[in-house]
């Protein structure tokens, strides 16, 4: 899961394959040895997902998730560094990773789609690398801004490919379990984020977080070479072009929508540059989508959009990051400068909230051909979390903040895996990167507009006459996350009525 800010109220907030191919066509044929079919891609049938294999996708997911998180941590530290670096040069380091990894999603899973998952995999990996070391070598803000957002390039390729290798090698009565096991590791990498970076905010350099990623990532390469088998890849009329006017289109449209919903705490909601970034990205995302209805090979076809399941799942991965990264901004905060904890024990303090991540799912596998009362209960579970948490102040005491972060958690591991393979499996098998891609964009959408509320809501709570600051951010937490909570209560309804209870003609 994506991160929590750890600036102070005032500051600026910041924004987580398909089933096997299918056989050629068997139909009888009048020569005795055709030539394979151009258009189908070859046959492998699945066998049991190795726990080797699973465990090196999962890590790789961890470790990518964890940058999102670390960093922010790290923000103190950074303002007051060598680098001398300005308020909103710290801020755009924060947000580099975010905006280029969110708006890379969609290309880099068609770019997996079409070479390889493997080979996309291992690329993400050495850009991952490269743009840690980047920035510990940075002299300067502007070279750690540069490596933040190589890094976010390299997160980009990791996160499809992780999961399009997994819904290509476990077969069908594996893969709601398999995506339980890839939605706990995004939590835990959010949990590693917080935790690492508040170690290393507290006792080293914030140099030593992105050293640290060198040798992981090489590892990991090692690793996703030995244990990783190469996937088939479609082949023919099923090869995902690259589009890249497309490509270029869509890419830009949706780094200039979040280059507003992040900047808008800061500037305004109404603020020209925000209302200027906005309209740029629907201009873009409309040029996107009449190039692609007019397009023979488009980087994707906005008509699957058609699909109320598609819509239903992308609408609930948002609505639940939404909710999510509300929390996350809030508690970090409200450790530190309400509670009175220190920045490694704030990051050790939201490890209650993988709880239900990992023991829910397993449970909620069980039910995946039932998504409606899964996902919508799910939904409902982090809206009443939200409200509850929304009651904490100073007297609070950590136990019964606990309870709440609990009743998140266990929402959180009950719909997640049912709303990702919900988009998932809403397309053809040889667009596994695509719609894992896909999901993940929705998932960072729904982040920064979480963050990006709540953030607006503080702010406007800040300096406003009462007692003292705490009174005042308490205050502003309270109507944010009661604002948050319902919102997410309301999508659950929305979201229920649109999944249906089996997927899809044409999907998998």
């Amino acid at each position: 899961m994506p991160s929590p800010a750890q600036a102070p109220v005032p500051a600026r907030p910041t924004a987580s394959d398909p089933a096997p191919s299918s056989p050629p066509d068997p139909s009888p044929s009048p020569t005795p040895s055709p030539p394979p079919d151009p258009t189908a891609e070859s046959p492998a049938p699945p066998t049991a997902l190795r726990r080797s294999t699973l465990l090196v996708l999962c890590a790789c997911v961890m470790v990518a998730q964890s940058m999102v998180a670390a960093i922010n941590l790290l923000i103190p530290q950074l303002g007051s560094s060598g680098l001398h670096p300005s308020a909103s040069e710290v801020l755009w380091t924060v947000d580099a990773y975010v905006i280029v990894f969110a708006g890379l999603l969609i290309p880099a899973g068609a770019l997996g789609d079409r070479h390889g998952h493997k080979g996309a995999l291992l690329s993400g990996l050495g850009l991952f690398a490269a743009g840690a070391t980047i920035s510990a070598l940075a002299g300067s803000p502007a070279l750690l801004i540069a490596g933040r957002g190589v890094s976010g390039a390299g997160a980009a390729l990791i996160m499809p490919a992780t999961m399009s290798i997994l819904m290509r090698l476990a077969p069908p009565e594996q893969r709601p379990r398999a995506l339980a096991s890839w939605t706990l590791a995004m939590g835990i990498g959010g949990l590693a984020g917080n935790v690492g970076g508040g170690l290393v905010g507290e006792y080293l350099s914030w140099r030593a977080l992105f050293w640290v990623m060198l040798p992981l990532g090489a590892l990991l390469a090692v690793a996703v070479a030995r244990a990783i088998p190469r996937t088939d890849k479609a082949v023919g009329a099923r090869v995902p072009s690259l589009d890249p006017l497309g490509t270029l289109l869509l890419t830009a449209g949706l780094v200039a929508v979040l280059f507003g919903i992040i900047e808008s705490p800061m500037y305004g909601w109404g603020a020209p540059r925000i209302l200027c970034a906005f309209a740029a990205g629907a201009v873009l995302l409309a040029a996107f989508t009449a190039h692609a209805l007019r397009s023979r090979a488009p980087l994707f076809d906005p008509r699957v959009f058609r699909s109320a399941r598609l819509r239903a799942a992308a609408l609930g991965t948002a609505a639940s990051f939404f909710g999510l990264f509300a929390l996350f901004y809030v508690n970090s905060q409200y450790l530190q400068y309400v509670k009175g904890y220190g920045a490694a024990q704030a990051g050790f303090a939201i490890v209650p909230l993988t709880v239900g991540m990992a023991l829910i799912p397993r449970l909620a596998a069980r039910w995946s051909g039932s998504p409606r009362p899964v996902v919508g209960g799910g939904l409902l579970l982090i809206g009443a979390g939200l409200l509850g948490a929304s009651t904490a102040d100073a007297g609070t005491p950590y136990a019964a903040y606990v309870c709440w972060l609990l009743v998140i958690s266990a929402g959180t591991g009950l719909c997640l895996p049912a709303l990702t393979m919900g988009v998932v499996t809403s397309l053809p098998p040889h667009q596994a990167g695509l719609g894992s891609g896909l999901s993940t964009s929705a998932r960072e959408i729904g982040a920064a507009l979480g963050v990006a509320v709540t953030g607006t809501v503080l702010a406007a709570h800040t300096g406003t006459g009462h007692a003292s600051a705490t009174s005042d951010f308490t205050s502003g937490m309270a109507v944010a996350l009661r604002v948050v909570g319902v919102a997410v209560g309301v999508a659950a309804g929305v979201v229920a009525a649109g999944l249906s209870p089996r997927p899809a003609p044409g999907s998998r």
